[in-house]
């Protein structure tokens, strides 16, 4: 395994931001920590990274004890931050010298790794890396985090904040590093990204939720999920929710999912309910259940 996690927990204070955390990473594996803000995503990855102490638990990375090993770890692994923290006023190529000498490489050395990145900034690398845009920002960082050829790399929300144009095509660039046989480890709280992931781990409140494939994870869903639409989305909603046999309610996009607590739900019979609302183009079809559904249903 690249990584194991045995029983970490870790608090601040009165607030447990991990609680009892277990799973395994296997080599060579895009895996996906899928959780909102405030759930301890990042308190894990600096964990992990032996940028924090656990209070209880172990935890390896490549091979490495992440107390009694930091200093290996540090140089096996490759660690992109939520937040931008590149040297503002340096230039892309000074930034990515500075990362390649701190780990006594060149870029030269490890260009090929890095090509199908850097090449997109590299018309750029005599701008401050201050003055670039987010996605330029973006590649730099993955850039910076790779060049002394990890063995594991983490990546905490790396795609917050970036357009989707550049979010595509940071998660197509993930793909072609794991055909290197980099372990990545991702956190994101964007749902439809954990598709993307070989496995994910839903996590809230610092709990794991579940543990799967993307495609077992929407098997869990318990009950049969509906796309509802109407007139008026609020009106809806709040009329959805005072409907006396709701399971669950509430929006995505153009559409509420709903679902039902009875076996034998008539959708015509919600549809006279929502007429008598005074609801109008009513439309109530069966869909498949996403993550997101999913997530929400562990979650409650």
């Amino acid at each position: 395994m690249s990584i194991t996690i045995s029983n970490i927990s870790k608090s601040y204070k009165e607030v447990n931001a991990l609680n009892n955390i277990s799973f395994e990473v296997k080599k060579g594996e895009l895996f996906g920590l899928i959780g909102p803000d405030g759930a301890g995503k990042t308190t894990l990855f600096r964990i992990l990274t032996t940028l924090l102490i656990a209070d209880e638990g172990e935890a390896t990375v490549a091979g490495f004890d992440v107390v009694n090993d930091y200093k290996s770890i540090r140089n096996h692994v490759g660690y992109m931050p939520g937040r931008f923290s590149l040297y503002q006023d340096l230039t892309v190529e000074e930034n990515l010298n500075f990362f390649a000498t701190i780990f006594g490489t060149t870029i030269e050395e490890n260009y090929d790794l890095i090509k199908d990145i850097y090449v997109q900034i590299e018309p750029f690398k005599n701008r401050r890396a201050g003055k670039l845009s987010g996605g330029m920002k973006q590649k730099l960082a993955l850039s910076c985090a790779l060049i002394h050829k990890p063995k594991v790399l983490f990546l905490d929300e790396p795609t917050t904040g970036v357009d989707p144009v550049s979010r595509k095509e940071f998660w197509e660039m993930l793909k072609r590093l794991q055909q290197k046989g980099i372990t990545i480890l991702v956190s994101t709280p964007y749902m439809d990204e954990a598709a993307l992931c070989d496995r994910i781990a839903l996590i809230q409140d610092g709990k794991i939720l579940e543990i799967d494939t993307p495609e077992e994870i929407v098997k869990h869903y318990p009950k049969t999920l509906y796309n509802v639409r109407a007139n008026k989305m609020y009106e809806l909603i709040e009329n959805l929710k005072g409907y006396e046999h709701q399971y669950s309610v509430y929006p995505f996009g153009e559409f509420v999912h709903y679902s039902d607590t009875r076996a034998d739900f008539d959708p015509e019979a919600l549809k006279q309910y929502l007429e008598a609302k005074k609801l109008t183009d009513i439309i109530i079809e069966i869909t498949e259940p996403t993550i997101e559904d999913t997530f929400m249903e562990l979650a409650k």
